[in-house]
């Protein structure tokens, strides 16, 4: 199995410790300033915080896949710190 990188290997290991309910939150806390800005008229802004959602998301999912895939490695495949 091939090995990933160190800076891999260290973005996956700060953000497997955050929950997955974290990165929830923080895309139902873009969309809501999000909301708060297109009511005050602020559509610009409104549409950039919208855009992160997704990513937020897309980077929950990610961090999801690898919590995972490790639970479902032997023990002697994991690589070590």
């Amino acid at each position: 199995m091939r090995e990933e990188g160190k800076t891999t290997r260290a973005i996956e290991s700060r953000t497997s410790r955050a929950p997955s309910f974290f990165y929830m939150g923080l895309a139902i806390g873009s969309m809501a300033v999000s909301a708060g800005l297109f009511l005050t008229g602020r559509k610009n802004w409104s549409q950039f915080i919208g855009l992160w959602a997704p990513t937020i998301l897309i980077t929950g999912l990610y961090n999801k896949i690898v919590k995972v895939q490790e639970s479902l490695q032997p023990a002697s495949m994991v690589p070590t710190a």
